[in-house]
C-alpha cells in the first residue's frame, strides 16, 4: 500500500533518535508495533466480517434463486396435473361381465383306485 524504501525508514529512525532520545526510544518502538498490531487486527476483522456478510449475502441470493426456480417447477406440474385432470376421462368402473375369472388352481388328483 505504501511504498517505503530503506532510505525513508532510515530518515523515520533518525528523527525518532533526535527527538525522542536513546533511553525512551525502545518503548516508543514497542508501543508503537503495539497500536501497529492493534490497529492491524481491527482491520483483519473488519475485513473478515465483510467477507463473512459477502458470503452470506451470496449464499442467500443462491437459496432465493433456488426456491424461485423449484417454485416455477412447482406450478408448471401444478398445472399440467390440472390439465391432465380435466383432459383425461375417469377410470371406467369394472364390470363382472367384462372379465372372465381365472383358475389358477389344478382340479385336485382323484383316487383312480376306484375306477374299474
Amino acid at each position: 500500500m505504501f511504498d517505503i524504501g530503506f532510505a525513508e525508514l532510515l530518515l523515520v529512525a533518525v528523527v525518532g533518535l533526535l527527538v525522542i532520545g536513546p533511553e525512551r526510544l525502545p518503548e516508543a518502538i514497542r508501543t508503537g508495533s503495539a497500536w501497529l498490531h492493534r490497529i492491524r487486527r481491527g482491520f483483519n476483522d473488519i475485513k473478515r466480517e465483510v467477507q463473512q456478510e459477502l458470503h452470506n449475502d451470496a449464499v442467500m441470493q443462491d437459496l432465493r434463486k433456488t426456491g424461485e426456480q423449484l417454485q416455477r417447477q412447482a406450478d408448471t406440474i401444478g398445472r399440467s396435473l390440472d390439465a391432465d385432470a380435466f383432459t383425461t376421462p375417469p377410470p371406467e368402473q369394472e364390470r363382472g361381465d367384462q372379465v372372465a375369472p381365472v383358475a389358477d388352481d389344478e382340479p385336485a388328483p382323484q383316487d383312480r383306485r376306484n375306477e374299474v
